[in-house]
């Protein structure tokens, strides 16, 4: 596999009323062309930021990430993000919301440009690719949470990024629509073989879907505490997984890691009790 994206030493400090916050420090990570890489980690661990530094949103303070050789240093269309909402504009029809981003990119005059009959192929490729043709013409307050994110996908894959970045973009479904969500996503990337980075908080969902998992530590000035491999066959079956050894030892690894993280975190911040001190003395004693 060929490199796509690395980022190097990566920092992020955040200025505050109280001074600077430090965010990020010293992330590295190499990402393959074809891969699938969750980002996983407590709530304020910088995963988003990690992500929004990759997508051209934010810029480091310290280190960069360089795409295709190229460093990056603003948003552009070889990065398409899903966020957790949809952010449909809820006027258009889902067709028309995908139509916005396939004209931004495609509509130039130029090696990749397309005509207006190619384009309206290619908006209706993507809604089949995520089972969304059906309902191409209905806009968003006429379809449900699910779908909704499906046009979202649509949207992104549309737009042919060289990375899929994706935050949390199952996070409001619920757990059924949830499932369905993965199983419609690890059929798209085994098709297109796209580059895919995720952030999750939910431990099954990054083993069933990555190739890796990179673990975060808790903030202030987070960092790459360790990465899974996730050697597991694809295609995946849930239910076959579920019963299987390699897939639980790799779900409990993460696990481990999260836990053992948020005990020392909260070791460090919980409060010293005098009256727990004079008892642990008189025992010691």
């Amino acid at each position: 596999m060929n490199t796509l994206l690395q980022i190097s030493d990566m920092g992020m400090v955040f200025p505050t009323p109280k001074g600077a916050f430090v965010a990020l420090e010293h992330v590295n990570l190499t990402i393959q062309q074809g891969e699938f890489v969750s980002l996983i980690g407590h709530s304020g661990c910088g995963k988003s930021t990690v992500l929004n530094v990759v997508a051209g949103l934010y810029q480091a303070t310290s280190g960069g990430v360089i795409l295709n050789g190229k460093e990056v240093q603003q948003p552009g269309p070889d990065r398409a993000v899903v966020f957790q909402n949809h952010s449909l504009l809820p006027w258009l029809t889902a067709y028309e919301n995908v139509e916005l981003a396939v004209k931004q990119v495609f509509s130039k005059t130029g090696e990749h440009s397309k005509t207006k009959t190619e384009m309206k192929e290619w908006i209706e490729h993507n809604l089949k690719l995520v089972h969304m043709d059906h309902a191409m013409h209905k806009r968003p307050n006429e379809i449900s949470g699910g779908m909704k994110q499906r046009v979202g996908i649509a949207r992104a894959l549309s737009m042919q990024p060289d990375i899929l970045l994706m935050d949390e973009p199952f996070g409001a479904l619920d757990a059924l629509t949830r499932a369905h969500m993965q199983d419609s996503l690890m059929e798209i990337q085994q098709e297109l073989n796209n580059t895919v980075i995720m952030i999750t908080h939910d431990v099954d969902e990054a083993v069933l879907l990555s190739d890796r998992i990179v673990m975060m530590t808790n903030g202030p000035a987070a960092t790459i505490g360790s990465i899974l491999d996730v050697p597991l066959a694809r295609p995946r079956d849930r239910l076959a997984l579920s019963r299987d050894a390699e897939y639980n030892h790799l779900r409990s690894d993460v696990l481990k890691f999260l836990y053992e993280k948020q005990r020392k975190v909260e070791n460090l911040n919980a409060p010293v009790n005098k009256c727990d001190q004079g008892e642990n003395a008189n025992h010691a004693a």
